[in-house]
């Protein structure tokens, strides 16, 4: 397991448990309690948990969300192809919300080459990107920003999705569960994420196989709210059938075969 893997285990954990024994997650994770020591103490030089005799806690005032720069790293391959067969169902002339997240960049990255469309959107590294792309208009939303993600959250960033209407809306997810539903661990960004489910005709999840059969602290959306998910071919047959119709797996080529050929 990636060091970038196991810390977003942990920080999932603690948002869960409110607390974390490094020996436990050692024998969970089949590592060396020496390797979540490790962890645990990058994570806390990140800010993103307070150290404890054995473990860690909470920092105060921290919500608990992952730094962009480690998420933006992570199967990589899989987000390229899951924002690939997102970008598939835009057409000329659509207004697609974009939520914020490493796969919804990867999204408007695909869309790069599409005539005519409209993107609003709440993270500052999309607008950016967004912004050198020609054929493009752009709407950004105002509110204030979660730094450590560059998202734009609060009342400002909500009453402006209400006064749009759009085709798509392309949401990241930090979990997905049967049962749970689309959660998040960070419990600001969920009044925006459910003003970007009601501006949009249609919203489709667009997240890696990891998040599934998970659920963490905040409620976003019942399954039954969401028109569409999309994820990569690592999600076993069996998970993926408890999805249904509902569940679309693309396939993507590893960076072994990408360099091979």
């Amino acid at each position: 397991m990636l060091a970038s893997t196991r810390r977003r285990e942990i920080l999932h954990r603690l948002l869960a448990d409110g607390y974390v024994e490094a020996r436990e997650l050692a024998n969970r994770m089949g590592v060396d309690t020496s390797t979540i020591r490790r962890d645990l103490d990058a994570l806390a030089r990140a800010g993103q948990v307070q150290r404890t005799h054995g473990g860690a806690r909470p920092t105060p005032g921290v919500a608990g969300e992952l730094p962009y720069a480690m998420k933006e790293t992570e199967r990589r391959s899989e987000k390229t192809a899951i924002a690939a067969a997102a970008a598939a169902l835009v057409r000329p002339g659509d207004t697609v919300i974009l939520d914020s997240g490493s796969t919804t960049y990867e999204v408007a990255a695909a869309l790069r080459t599409h005539e005519s469309l409209t993107v609003i959107t709440n993270d500052l590294r999309i607008a950016k990107f967004v912004a050198t792309v020609p054929d493009i208009r752009l709407l950004v939303t105002g509110g204030e920003l979660l730094g450590s993600v560059y998202t734009l959250v609060g009342d400002r960033a909500e009453s402006f999705l209400a006064d749009y209407a759009a085709d798509w809306t392309f949401l990241g997810a930090d979990a997905i569960h049967p049962a749970a539903g689309i959660t998040n661990t960070n419990t600001l960004e969920v009044p925006i994420k459910r003003a970007m489910i009601a501006a949009a005709v249609s919203t489709i999840v667009v997240t890696d196989s990891s998040k599934f059969g998970h659920h963490t602290l905040a409620k976003v959306a019942a399954l039954d709210e969401i028109s569409q998910i999309i994820t990569d071919s690592q999600l076993p047959t069996g998970t993926a059938e408890q999805y249904g119709d509902q569940l679309t797996r693309t396939s993507y080529l590893t960076e072994t075969e990408s360099s091979a050929g």
